[in-house]
């Protein structure tokens, strides 16, 4: 009920209550939730934080990922998943939509939206999901004063500084910038395409700061687990599109089969019910706000 109740919200501020989580033993997981039915499963299966990826939200607008959202435009997904779980959401802020100034007003509008973390990255526009070939990346001092000027503009936003200068500038590279980036203010820092264990570890060696790390599908990272990426160092991990690929490699099938079938009927023991989703999302206990709505039962 966190869409409507004031009384369901967490009091704490959004960043606040991530920071708390990262000072638990163990490393903090962040399962990728793209909208707020996706914010409640995962609520559901017990995560305590959420991760919103700029790649997921882009693919679920129809779009690839090139920096081509807005601030509005993540605003709009911000919203949905921070007030449906009431959980805090790390969010990905790309390069900052801007320079200094826009990255101080990014930072403004996402902690409005209820963001409680936020990643900027060091590439430059336009920028390319991070497990991509041929990425630009800006100068360090450049990508130091966004951090610097988000800072400023924050109120407790968590800022995590990203660096994808592994691929160009060797694990030296990366290193150098994240040291660059935490004198600047950065909270935490995200290594991003670690291409093995040994970079992993060695990242983490010389990095004395918190960690992200990112386990997706299908790019140049191994697929480790969250303990095999918490032994090498790291405090945070991030699974960034994955619901969103079951999710559409589920609505795939859905539609060849009704083009070939003309039915959904061979797919209804694989779909969610009518029950299930009424309880997901709480339905009754929006009909209980309202003394005039009569309970509605679903039909058998």
């Amino acid at each position: 009920m966190t869409y409507l109740l004031a009384d369901d919200l967490p009091p704490a501020p959004a960043g606040e209550r991530f920071a708390r989580l990262l000072e638990r033993d163990g490393i903090l997981p962040l399962p990728g939730a793209h909208n707020g039915l996706a914010a409640l499963q995962a609520k559901a299966a017990g995560f305590e934080a959420l991760y919103l990826s700029g790649a997921a939200m882009s693919a679920s607008m129809g779009l690839p990922d090139l920096g081509l959202l807005s601030v509005d435009d993540v605003c709009f997904f911000i919203r949905q998943v921070a007030r449906a779980s009431a959980l805090p959401v790390l969010v990905d802020g790309d390069t900052g939509f801007g320079e200094a100034l826009n990255v101080m007003h990014m930072v403004r509008a996402f902690e409005d939206a209820g963001a409680a973390a936020v990643h900027i990255e060091d590439q430059l526009l336009p920028k390319k999901c991070g497990h991509l070939n041929d990425k630009r990346l800006a100068s360090p001092q450049d990508m130091a004063a966004k951090i610097t000027s988000a800072v400023r503009a924050r109120r407790h936003i968590f800022i995590i500084a990203r660096t994808d200068a592994a691929a160009s500038e060797g694990i030296e590279g990366a290193v150098r910038r994240a040291h660059l980036y935490l004198e600047a203010g950065a909270d935490a820092v995200f290594p991003e395409a670690l291409t093995d264990e040994a970079m992993f570890r060695e990242f983490a060696r010389l990095v004395d700061a918190p960690l992200l790390a990112n386990m997706t599908e299908f790019g140049r990272t191994p697929q480790f687990t969250a303990q095999q990426f918490h032994d090498m160092g790291y405090d945070m991990l991030i699974w960034p599109v994955s619901a969103l690929r079951m999710a559409a490699r589920a609505q795939q099938r859905l539609y060849a089969t009704l083009r070939d079938q003309g039915s959904a009927r061979s797919l209804l023991p694989e779909m969610q019910t009518r029950e299930e989703l009424y309880r997901t999302i709480g339905y009754e206990n929006y009909e209980a706000l309202d003394a005039s709505i009569i309970r509605s039962v679903p039909p058998p």
